[in-house]
């Protein structure tokens, strides 16, 4: 145990900053390292298993890792996306700050330095180089957060094309009175291909139903110390550019989606961050959106399971999200019409153990082997650029057209598509409307990921407004569809007389909802309809 207050630890002070900024071709050291947890009570066999399939140079080290991680009381590290940590192995004690980087999941820009004691020494850092907050830090301010105790197990192993370090970790992390197991092996490239990761993990998954480990020690650390609280995660921009041919783009997509799904995999089992299942399914559609272009585009037939796969995750996830849009949007909405004599309490006890099932669902999902293989088989694809592979040779040349060709053929597709199927909207049938629906959703996933080509252009946010309206009323149209069998599931599993009074409400209300909102929608769809894509 530790002290979380500033006596009993004693940081050592910056009398000056003599590091100089790195040049422009300099980069930072980069840390890149692939985790997969163990379930505890395997932890020993698997460890003995995985050494024996290891082509490893030795028998390797074990080593005792004591480290205590530093923030200031109101945690402007955390916020500044930095960890501060020392760490004693045997009598040294090495002192390290990690940064998220921005070109990978995998990666993460690291400094380190050697230091004398169980605390910090801020003038050993190359804080200009590390940037805000350190270069303006009172390092007096510094506390402990969190500790860890590990026992590690390393060796250094021989793969093709990568010198891969295998971590095996066990111990806890520890937080005040409460504490947490650490049971996990890391697998961090020391030299050659980030591929070598993920194909390495694959080849230990086939022993052992392993997890991808999307927090870091750190991550787990802050968690316990009710420091950070999981939050979904949004889409960010896609960062693909003008000059960008269609090869690069590819993986800076893919890549885009792949950092969405992993970043929302731990708030997505939390029925308390009702936003994680969502913008996890966002991920996935946007994903199965870009692998549906790009087989329509290059074939890519490497790429078909990975669509499959994408599709059958969200599909297992959809329960989830739509009790939770029911609980947390239906139902709500309902209590705040104050609808005379109808009490919705009721309703909403009777809907929670429907969702409490839903996510143990979720959770059992995002632990199977299966979706795990898949998560890494992504990180693979993206790394090897596997499109490339059993694709014609005239369509091999699309992979070096400029990115703004593919942008443009792709969307005016879609778009031409869409219209299509919307033609007579006011008479279409609620089918035709979903599948409208669902190409609205792929235009709206694939303008985003073009988006950064057309920054500038003055037509594109009106065009986006308007496709956003149309998709709220469209989908507000589908929540109702989903909550009729929702209530239906309600209805069979209770007889109390109250909750089927709120039954009906719901859907007395939702009907007047649907006629009221009827030419609100057709104007939607005719505004949308008015605005061909980037018109001005």
């Amino acid at each position: 145990m530790f002290s979380f207050g500033p006596k009993g630890v004693k940081v050592a002070s910056v009398e000056t900053i003599t590091d100089k900024p790195r040049t422009s071709e300099q980069k930072p050291p980069v840390e890149t390292e692939l985790k997969l947890l163990v379930a505890v009570e395997r932890f020993a066999a698997f460890r003995e298993s995985a050494l024996q399939r290891l082509s490893a140079r030795n028998k390797g080290i074990i080593r005792r890792l004591d480290a205590i991680y530093f923030d200031t009381p109101d945690h402007a590290l955390f916020d500044a996306g930095l960890t501060l940590r020392v760490r004693r192995t045997g009598r040294s004690f090495t002192q390290t700050v990690k940064r998220m980087a921005s070109n990978g999941a995998l990666s993460r820009h690291e400094w380190e330095t050697p230091v004398h004691a169980m605390a910090p020494d801020l003038g050993s850092l190359p804080l200009l180089e590390i940037g805000p907050p350190f270069d303006k830090l009172d390092p007096q301010l510094l506390v402990p957060a969190f500790a860890t105790n590990v026992r590690r197990h390393a060796l250094m192993v021989d793969v093709p094309g990568a010198q891969i370090e295998v971590a095996f970790d066990d111990g806890k992390v520890e937080a005040g009175a409460w504490q947490q197991p650490i049971s996990e092996v890391e697998l961090e490239l020391k030299q050659g291909r980030p591929a070598a990761l993920y194909e390495l993990g694959l080849s230990l998954m086939e022993t052992e139903p392993l997890r991808l480990g999307v927090q870091t020690k750190s991550d787990r650390g802050y968690a316990l110390a009710c420091i950070k609280t999981p939050k979904a995660f949004k889409a960010t921009q896609s960062g693909i550019g003008r000059d960008d041919i269609v090869d690069d783009a590819i993986a800076a997509l893919l890549g885009n989606c792949h950092q969405q799904i992993l970043a929302n995999l731990v708030p997505a089992e939390l029925s308390e961050v009702p936003d994680g299942v969502h913008q996890l399914r966002v991920g996935l559609r946007r994903l199965r959106t870009l692998l549906w272009l790009l087989r329509h585009e290059i074939g890519a037939p490497a790429l078909a399971s990975l669509e499959a796969e994408a599709k059958q995750l969200a599909s297992n996830l959809g329960p989830a999200r739509n009790w939770e849009v029911f609980i947390s949007s239906t139902i709500a909405n309902l209590e705040t019409v104050e609808l005379e004599d109808i009490d919705f309490s009721g309703l909403r006890m009777a809907a929670h153990p429907f969702r409490d099932e839903a996510y143990v669902k979720v959770r059992e999902v995002l632990a199977s082997p299966g979706v795990n293989r898949f998560l890494l088989s992504l990180g693979l694809v993206i790394e090897q650029r596997n499109w490339r592979n059993d694709i014609s040779a005239g369509t091999l040349g699309i992979l070096s057209e400029p990115v703004g060709k593919l942008g443009a053929r792709v969307l005016g597709r879609i778009e031409r598509k869409a219209l299509k199927l919307g033609r007579h909207f006011r008479h279409l049938e609620p089918g035709q409307r979903h599948k409208v629906r669902i190409t609205l959703k792929k235009l709206r996933y694939a303008l985003e990921f073009f988006l950064p080509l057309y920054a500038g252009h003055g037509a594109t946010g009106k065009y986006l407004k308007r496709l956003s309206h149309l998709q709220d009323s469209l989908g507000a149209e589908n929540d109702i569809a989903t909550s009729r069998e929702l209530l239906h599931q309600v209805s069979e599993a209770t007889t109390d007389p109250g909750v089927h009074r709120a039954i009906g409400a719901v859907a007395g209300w939702q009907r007047c909802y649907q006629i009221s909102k009827a030419d609100q929608l057709l104007s939607d769809w005719k505004n949308f309809e008015r605005q061909p894509l980037f018109s001005d």
